[in-house]
């Protein structure tokens, strides 16, 4: 591949830039690092070195320029660097002159990252569509940033920003979710994240928002629509009707056993008869009924059939008894 670079020519006081090519293009300069990665307002350190005998090498940036020197090792050094677009080089004058352009990476991380919820406000509804944005404020270089949508410990999706940008900018994303009520309660939240390379901070820098926990509410819903029950001799029996929902909910029976309207949700009794007991549950979001089927618990056959034996027996021997008076009152009569 044919390599490119920019010599320098001075002619008097002008100075001009030329483009050289092919074995001219190997400029005899190593920069250590050979990629700046620097936070506003912090220090860099970068050397500049040869190995060849020169004429004089220097840098030229519009902080921490030095002056052409005779040395093989040059230090280019800005203790507090506040310059967005800075493009500092080292040049030597060898078989002309020629130049290496340090790749300088200003980074700063956000003022502030802060999640809402876009027009709306109050509880969420199961099922409705919604719209949470992430605003990150005040970050550069934009296109390192990665924004992370998280619901507790889980990531749900993320964005990256292909706007060009050295100076800090202000972005948002958005994400879209649909509860559910087993989202009641859940905790959302975004992050951003300045992943600037191999040369940049390790770990990579990040900044979270607080917290946004959802309400959500939701219709009442049973596991099951019906339920049998056997009602026992002398047992108390309970009949329970709650269920989840949000808000909480309200409750009514209906029965033609029941002589007066029951609101809770438990209904306990030891002398409910034997039928169809009804109950619904109801709040803003809709209701849910389910039906509670009481049935009378079959007798024993077994004490069925040993009470009809002894009856049996009992007989047996009362007629047995009968015949031998029978008998004898009999062989006892005077003809």
């Amino acid at each position: 591949m044919l390599q490119r670079f920019y010599g320098l020519v001075y002619f008097s006081t002008v100075l001009l830039f030329v483009t050289l090519t092919g074995a001219q293009a190997e400029c005899p300069v190593q920069l250590n690092p050979q990629r700046a990665v620097v936070r506003y307002g912090g220090s860099v350190v970068v050397n500049c070195s040869t190995s060849v005998s020169h004429k004089g090498m220097g840098w030229e940036a519009s902080e921490g320029a030095v002056p052409k020197t005779s040395n093989s090792l040059i230090t280019w050094r800005v203790s507090h660097l506040t310059e967005w677009d800075i493009k500092p080089f080292c040049f030597i004058n060898y078989e002309g002159q020629c130049l290496v352009e340090l790749t300088v990476i200003i980074y700063k991380t956000p003022d502030s990252v802060s999640i809402s919820i876009v027009k709306h406000t109050g509880p969420m509804i199961e099922g409705q569509q919604y719209e949470l944005q992430c605003d990150v404020h005040d970050v550069a270089p934009v296109q390192y940033l990665t924004v992370k949508w998280y619901k507790g410990q889980t990531l749900l999706n993320q964005t990256t920003f292909t706007e060009d940008s050295r100076t800090p900018v202000n972005v948002n994303t958005t994400l879209l979710i649909r509860p559910v009520r087993a989202d009641d309660g859940a905790q959302y939240w975004c992050e951003a994240e300045l992943d600037l390379g191999a040369e940049g901070p390790q770990p990579p820098p990040k900044e979270t928002s607080d917290p946004l926990y959802i309400t959500v509410y939701y219709k009442p819903k049973h596991s099951s629509s019906t339920e049998t029950i056997i009602q026992k001799d002398e047992v108390k029996l309970t009949l329970n009707c709650t269920v989840k929902a949000n808000p909480a909910p309200t409750y009514t029976w209906h029965s033609d056993h029941l002589k007066e309207e029951i609101s809770s949700s438990v209904l306990q009794s030891s002398t409910l008869s034997p039928g169809n007991y009804t109950c619904n549950a109801t709040n803003s979001q809709g209701s849910d009924s389910k039906v509670f089927i009481i049935k009378s618990e079959p007798r024993n056959r077994t004490t069925f059939w040993a009470i009809v034996s002894c009856g049996v027996a009992v007989a047996v021997v009362l007629i047995a008894v009968y015949v031998i008076y029978k008998i004898r009152s009999s062989s006892n009569s005077i003809i």
